[in-house]
């Protein structure tokens, strides 16, 4: 049998905070937290079509601490919940059930009506992300939702210990497909703000300008720093990602990230070495590599002390913290049709971001 390295026994463990409803059921309250942060990668894309209220209750049936997703605005100014800017023609069908042929006009350019016209509830069998994703079940009907959908599906399932990682999809190289980041993180933040869930909400992204309007206009938000330094994607290198910041001119990606005022930082995995986190430890930053989908990688990282996980396969992942006798965040079963809904453990509260009165 392995020993765990003693740090493990004491950073995985429950900060307990049990309440019970009006029926007598004890749940977790919206301030108990996983000390390691098991991340469901845009819900649970290997099991289910990615970024929708299936793979969102795929998740939360599996077992998660957090639901990470991405966020793109309609022309409307409505949030959505897409990781591209522009509809994919791997994973969308039009209104006749016809797969798209290209990627067309991007979703800020695009009503709600047209955008939720859109089937994404499989992948295209001819693709290479369908072979990508084999173990992916079809959900053929299911639309892009809204953020304001996911937080009222994720209340009505009565998940109120679940936290949410949301990403801001912006590309500074192709200006005409985002808005600009302080509206962005506006439209954003108040959804946040009028659903209650501010308490329990982080928002990240590729994009620092998009950071570092969210500390000004949302500071009560958590921030985290995304980071890639792959050949094909290399977000550190010439200041375009990263609000002008530049790794060249910093000892390494931790001093980058900490300069620009990251608390948390979100690497590619294949970017973190056992040193590097433990640089990152000497500047207070928390670390919560993404997408790791390979046990071997999974345990790995976990003994070597990161915060958490970023998967798309959240199956997998708690498999892992059981064989290492973690605690495991609670399940979440999706109600029949004829069950009653179970109450949430949150009750909305009055947030203020001390900014502009549209978020009050």
């Amino acid at each position: 049998m392995t020993t765990q390295p003693p740090f493990t026994v004491q950073r995985l463990s429950w900060l307990r905070w049990s309440c019970t409803t009006a029926l007598g059921l004890s749940v977790w309250c919206a301030g108990a937290a996983l000390a390691f942060d098991a991340q469901g990668h845009r819900g649970a894309r290997g099991l289910a079509p990615e970024n929708t209220l299936a793979s969102i209750e795929q998740a939360l049936a599996i077992g998660v601490t957090t639901l990470e997703f991405d966020v793109v605005l309609s022309a409307e100014g409505v949030p959505v919940i897409s990781h591209d800017t522009t509809p994919n023609p791997d994973i969308t069908r039009d209104a006749s059930g016809k797969w798209l042929q290209s990627r067309g006009k991007p979703f800020n350019q695009l009503t709600l009506e047209q955008i939720t016209s859109l089937d994404v509830g499989r992948i295209n069998p001819s693709s290479r992300y369908a072979r990508d994703f084999q173990n992916q079940a079809p959900r053929d009907g299911e639309r892009i939702p809204t953020l304001a959908s996911v937080f009222e599906r994720v209340k009505r399932l009565g998940a109120g210990h679940v936290r949410f990682n949301i990403e801001l999809k912006m590309h500074p190289l192709r200006p005409e497909e985002s808005p600009e980041p302080e509206a962005f993180v506006r439209a954003v933040a108040a959804v946040i703000s009028s659903h209650g869930m501010a308490s329990r909400t982080t928002l990240q992204s590729f994009d620092w300008r998009v950071l570092k309007a969210s500390e000004a206009i949302a500071p009560a938000l958590p921030r985290s720093f995304l980071s890639a330094q792959t050949p094909r994607f290399n977000t550190l290198a010439d200041g375009a990602w990263t609000s002008g910041l530049k790794l060249a001119d910093f000892e390494d990606a931790p001093a980058m990230v900490a300069a620009a005022g990251g608390k948390l930082w979100s690497p590619h995995f294949n970017d973190l070495s056992q040193a590097t986190l433990a640089r990152a430890r000497t500047l207070n930053l928390r670390v919560i590599p993404w997408t790791v989908n390979e046990v071997s990688d999974m345990a790995r990282l976990i003994d070597w002390g990161a915060d958490g996980l970023i998967t798309d396969y959240p199956d997998r992942l708690r498999a892992v913290m059981q064989q290492r006798g973690m605690v495991l965040p609670p399940t979440v079963a999706a109600p029949t049709a004829n069950a009653k809904l179970t109450l949430s453990a949150t009750t909305p509260e009055p947030v203020r971001f001390g900014v502009a009165p549209d978020l009050r």
